[in-house]
């Protein structure tokens, strides 16, 4: 599963970034950073757009919640760096790459 965990957080880092290259080329927003109040104007535009991003954000605060817990009970070292990922590049590869880490520590068990 480790090899498995590995490509989806690469695929799950590229393919958001496909639409984070083009917007940052289009507006100068480079990674949506620089202009964070025209980045949330985007992310609540409309009813729906506004729909997909509460429930990604409360996805988020569940991931955060899971993965603590789950790092201290699995003993996982560099929480803090796989929650900067998430932050930089999203829950679509910051995900994988907690759940390659939790396999990588269970690895280290046996």
């Amino acid at each position: 599963m480790k090899k498995t965990y590995l490509i989806l957080t690469i695929v799950g880092t590229l393919l958001p970034s496909i639409f984070v290259l083009k917007e940052s080329l289009a507006t100068g927003n480079i990674l949506l950073y620089t202009q964070p109040l025209r980045t949330l104007e985007g992310m609540f535009a409309n009813d729906i757009s506004s729909a997909f991003m509460m429930d990604l954000l409360f996805v988020l605060a569940l991931f955060l919640v899971w993965s603590y817990r789950e790092a201290k009970r699995q003993q996982i070292a560099g929480l803090g760096w796989i929650w900067a990922y998430t932050f930089a590049f999203g829950l679509a590869g910051g995900l994988p790459l907690f759940l390659y880490a939790r396999e990588s520590a269970k690895g280290q068990e046996n």
